[in-house]
């Protein structure tokens, strides 16, 4: 490609399955031969590995859907331990969070690595505060990045859906596209859920990711990527 893509996912909430979509993106994208990479660079829920090391699963999910493979500090370089809002688990480990320090890894990162396209996952939705006046928002405007949307499909996603894809463009930035992960095994009308978002969200649907158990994989969801690699029809 003749010009990197990044993107920043984002979600309707938090646990929508955001992780679990941009693997999936990236697989579809690997799949296409493009040279991809997967940043987590705020994570809040840390597990200790046997040799002492602290690292977040999502980051690692990440870490290793991509095809450019990046040391673990590059995917996820602020990483705090308690798995709660990010502002609560900094200050729990008497540290603060800004947007200046977030921009600077990923820019450093994007700067110095070959890549095709690169996906960005926040944490928890849009408005995730950092500290008093900054939320995780501010990281895709200051590197001026498109936002894919995971809405998780359960009672109430359409006004969490239809909210953030305001706010999203209220702050001026390019809705790229949206995904349905179907969370809720039970919800009612899932199909005519889904087409009323489609009508209403100003973004083309990239994908349905289908309900999965606990354990078992995507089977090559079907993701328009197309749209993020500018070869939309």
């Amino acid at each position: 490609m003749a010009n990197k893509r990044t993107y920043f996912v984002t979600g309707t909430d938090t646990e929508v399955g955001k992780t679990r979509v941009t693997v999936e993106l990236l697989n579809a994208l690997n799949r296409q031969g493009l040279n991809t990479i997967g940043l987590k660079p705020l994570a809040a829920g840390a597990e200790e590995s046997d040799n002492g090391d602290w690292t977040n699963e999502d980051a690692r999910a990440l870490q290793t859907a991509a095809s450019v493979q990046l040391p673990y500090e590059q995917v996820n370089p602020v990483l705090l331990k308690a798995p709660m809002a990010p502002h609560l688990a900094a200050e729990r480990e008497q540290r603060s969070l800004n947007l200046r320090t977030l921009e600077g890894h990923c820019r450093g990162t994007l700067m110095i690595t070959p890549y095709d396209v690169a996906l960005i996952e926040g944490a928890g939705g849009w408005r995730v505060p950092l500290n008093p006046r900054e939320s995780l928002a501010g990281l895709p405007k200051a590197l001026n990045c498109p936002v894919i949307l995971v809405v998780g499909m359960r009672l109430g996603c359409l006004n969490h859906a239809l909210l953030s894809a305001e706010a999203i463009q209220r702050d001026g930035l390019e809705l790229a596209g949206w995904v349905a992960n179907c969370i809720d095994p039970e919800m009612a009308e899932l199909e005519a859920n889904i087409a009323t978002l489609k009508t209403l969200i100003p973004a083309p649907l990239l994908g349905v990711v289908p309900y999965l158990e606990e354990g078992q994989e995507v089977r090559d969801p079907l993701f328009d990527v197309d749209v993020l690699v500018g070869r939309a029809k």
